[in-house]
């Protein structure tokens, strides 16, 4: 295999067109070489403005040719599982759009396949690729020692896509467009949960670790959506989740982590802004507080350019694994349980939909 990965990218949609597409061609490792889309308008406007090598209307068709290392899938969540069966089936790699999918089951089933298959699936937490979140997991993993709390909160603004509409670029939509049977955005307290929840799900166990039991409150009032989560994580730390959709107010993601040597604080940008989370980390070692300053925060780039790192050079796995996207799919459905049943539910037999 060349010392570049060859992606091929399933999906012209807003995803890919915002992010997907210009992170391949800006990896140090990695290179677009192809595009398929089922619409023949976004697949022609995709080509024209990025310029693969191949283009391909049909999936299969893609896999097919051997040039292509690895696949990006971004496409509807429905279609996340077999389309990355299909793509395993044909040997390729796999970086699939959170959330994994939408069942306990689909994400344990896909489990399987990748460890049958002996091929690399990464899940898009890109999340993980913030050089502020990252700072801070090295220093809780190196410096902080046992954790005693941890808080995350994820607070989408009414104001947020007057930003995007300003940062991404002018999207292209079409009327051919594979969706997925039904309207999944309509039933708005799963979609919500299911979009933002798996980012805000996978930041706590990333940093705290292990997450064993949630118990979760439900509000919806004056079109807002609001989940206050409890969380139980297998070090013994405690822990509390809050997501908010939309605030009044600003967009605001952040974390705050309390242990035995030190703390962290962090407030993330919105992820359009390519901008490196503000986190600060105290450590009693020296009294001082450090940060991270002006690094590379395209975290789309970055993620792209660690999966090819570890497909390319062995290189451990920093990006979400398959096992962290089904923790990711079991937890958001342990707390839409939780929500009705006002029960602490350990995530272990936690199945079915989210």
């Amino acid at each position: 295999m060349a010392e570049r990965l060859n992606i091929g990218v399933l999906g012209a949609g807003p995803i890919s067109q915002a992010a997907h597409f210009e992170a391949c061609q800006k990896a140090r490792n990695a290179r677009l070489y192809a595009i398929c889309d089922l619409a023949p308008d976004l697949l022609e406007s995709a080509a024209a403005v990025y310029r693969p090598e191949k283009v391909f209307s049909q999936f299969d068709a893609m896999l097919s040719d051997p040039a292509v290392d690895a696949v990006i899938i971004a496409v509807a969540d429905q279609f996340h599982v077999p389309l990355s069966l299909q793509a395993l089936g044909a040997g390729k790699h796999v970086l699939v759009e959170k959330p994994m999918s939408t069942s306990v089951e689909e994400a344990e089933y896909l489990c399987r396949a990748v460890t049958a298959s002996g091929l690399m699936l990464q899940v898009g937490h890109n999340r993980r690729f913030d050089p502020g979140v990252a700072f801070a997991r090295e220093f809780v993993t190196q410096e902080l020692g046992r954790m005693q709390s941890y808080q995350g909160w994820y607070y989408d603004s009414k104001e947020r896509y007057t930003m995007t509409d300003n940062l991404q670029p002018v999207m292209r939509r079409s009327d051919s467009s594979r969706r997925p049977a039904g309207d999944p955005r309509s039933d708005r307290r799963r979609y919500l949960l299911l979009t933002h929840g798996s980012h805000l799900l996978d930041t706590a166990r990333f940093l705290g670790g292990e997450i064993t039991a949630v118990r979760a409150r439900y509000n919806h009032s004056f079109d807002a959506y609001c989940w206050f989560i409890e969380i139980q994580f297998a070090t013994g730390a405690l822990g509390h989740a809050d997501l908010t959709v939309p605030l009044r107010g600003d967009f605001e993601e952040g974390f705050r982590i309390a242990g035995e040597f030190g703390s962290v604080r962090a407030r993330l940008p919105l992820t359009w802004f390519h901008q490196c989370g503000d986190v600060e980390c105290y450590s009693i070692k020296d009294g001082l507080y450090r940060r991270p300053l002006g690094a590379d925060a395209f975290s789309y780039k970055l993620q792209v350019e660690s999966f090819a790192d570890v497909i390319l050079h062995g290189k451990p796995q920093i990006g979400a694994g398959v096992h962290d996207g089904l923790a990711s799919v079991r937890a958001m459905a342990a707390v839409a349980r939780s929500v009705t049943s006002g029960e602490l539910l350990p995530l272990a037999g936690i199945t079915g939909e989210v």
